[in-house]
């Protein structure tokens, strides 16, 4: 009899969960939406008793639509995106606060001499995407009660009543030191933290707990960020071997190996922890990727993300309109949290097909940008770029990151990719009679170059261009 696994993908714009199957794969999908809100003062934020209800309903739905006994539950979450909560009654005493909310900007900047310290122990920098400067924020600004954590621990303990958090959500936060896998006391002072309870670090594959709210009482034995959930579902397990996804933002991940490297631009954390083997990982985002899709439907340049390619077709190009899509500033290997979004060379001529392709373009060659850092600093190129998420149904856009990568972009055929991670993490951690193997996800579309290597080295050039003018009008 084959062990089926529910996987639990809690993302920025929604949670999906699906049952997957030993031998049949995914048997339900089910996906509710969450939306962020938004302030003037670059704050994002969700609220935390809508997206708990969406992981609870999400399971629930799809475990009934399975119809087949649950072995297991993973999940998988957002990261850096932090809250403050009662401990004893679980209740929550903040909204979440987003990794893309850049409210804690002056905290990093308050502790700029620090910084060089936080790097060599936790593989990061200071900036106000990881956690530690939003819950120094939280703890200055909205309260001083309860413990304040990664909306994982507070999800897993609304689920099984446990206080941990698994070894790859804790190396986003700027605390852990890498090298011991333990809180670091220094950068706990650091962010005036070291009084904060922090939740025990656990392996991303073992048992955490037993959950009751999806019906009958079932193992966590999974947890996960979920850009490493999708590094592994799509079996970049040797190094150098590197995914990105396209949803809020865009995220280019490699594999780093089981010898945690440094680099001055990019950063390294935890890809997983199974057994007593961590994986490293290096890193780097776009922070708005979807989101600035989202923008141009909320201006009424498109009527829908699904109709990127459709308006597009009415031009053959940008016909010299750059877009600088950092809406939320930039993030490794510029690290200018800072910056601002920027669109340069319109004319009176140009039509919102123009500013589409401008976006894709912008999109596309920032990817390359932080492809080449990754190929220098772990020191192997990169092949092929294996890519999932939402934007990828956009075949403009895949054949403009092929061409200007200059390399094979592989679709990944499934588009629960990081549920799979979830789920495959799920199955290792419910015991060592399960296999170790990523469930199949089938054949990827794969998009080959259509332009010689001086014509996207020309374009690359003028992006660099366009990315400079938007550090210096931040």
């Amino acid at each position: 009899m084959s062990n089926a696994f529910l996987a639990i993908d809690q993302g920025t714009s929604g949670t999906k969960a699906i049952v997957i199957d030993d031998e049949r794969g995914v048997l339900s999908s089910v996906e509710i939406s969450i939306r962020p809100s938004y302030g003037d003062d670059s704050a994002v934020e969700q609220d935390p008793i809508e997206l708990l209800a969406s992981v609870i309903d999400s399971g629930r739905q799809a475990v009934a639509e399975a119809g087949v006994a649950i072995s297991a539950v993973g999940l998988a979450n957002q990261g850096e995106t932090v809250l403050a909560w009662d401990k004893s009654t679980g209740e929550p005493l903040s909204q979440l606060v987003v990794w893309q909310d850049g409210r804690s900007l002056q905290i990093c900047n308050e502790r700029l001499d620090a910084n060089d310290a936080i790097t060599k122990s936790s593989g990061l920098y200071l900036d106000p995407y990881f956690a530690a400067p939003k819950m120094t924020w939280l703890r200055e600004q909205v309260t001083k009660s309860g413990v304040v954590t990664t909306s994982d621990a507070w999800l897993i303990n609304r689920l099984t009543g446990e206080f941990v958090t698994d070894a790859s959500t804790a190396s986003r936060t700027l605390l852990l030191d890498l090298d011991s896998g333990c809180w670091n006391e220094a950068a706990l002072k650091t962010f005036n933290l070291q009084d904060e309870e922090m939740p025990k670090v656990v392996p991303s594959a073992g048992h955490i707990g037993i959950t009751s709210a999806f019906g009958a009482e079932i193992p966590l034995t999974g947890a996960i960020v979920d850009q490493q959930a999708a590094l592994f579902a799509q079996d970049c397990r040797i190094l150098g071997s590197a995914k990105c996804t396209y949803g809020t933002g865009a995220f280019l991940l490699a594999n780093a190996g089981t010898v945690d490297i440094r680099s001055e631009g990019l950063p390294t954390s935890v890809a997983w922890k199974i057994g007593d083997e961590t994986t490293f990982v290096m890193d780097g985002q776009l922070y708005t990727v979807a989101s600035a899709v989202r923008m141009l439907v909320d201006l009424g340049v498109i009527s829908s993300p699904d109709q990127i390619d459709i308006v597009a077709a009415d031009a053959e190009s940008s016909e010299g309109v750059h877009f600088v899509p950092a809406l939320a500033g930039l993030g490794a290997p510029w690290r200018e949290p800072d910056a601002k979004g920027l669109i340069t060379g319109m004319t009176l001529g140009m039509t919102r097909a123009h500013l589409v392709h401008a976006l894709l373009d912008g999109i596309a060659a920032q990817v390359v940008e932080v492809a080449r850092a990754m190929e220098t600093a772990i020191g192997v190129g990169i092949p092929s770029l294996l890519v999932d998420g939402g934007l990828t149904h956009s075949k403009l856009l895949m054949q403009k990151q092929a061409d200007l990568l200059q390399a094979p972009v592989e679709v990944f055929a499934s588009p629960h990719a990081t549920a799979l991670g979830a789920g495959a993490l799920a199955r290792i951690g419910y015991g060592p009679s399960t296999t170790s193997q990523v469930f199949p996800a089938g054949q990827p579309i794969i998009y080959e170059p259509k332009i010689s290597s001086d014509q996207a080295a020309d374009a690359m050039g003028k992006h660099r261009a366009a990315i400079s003018m938007a550090v210096i009008s931040k």
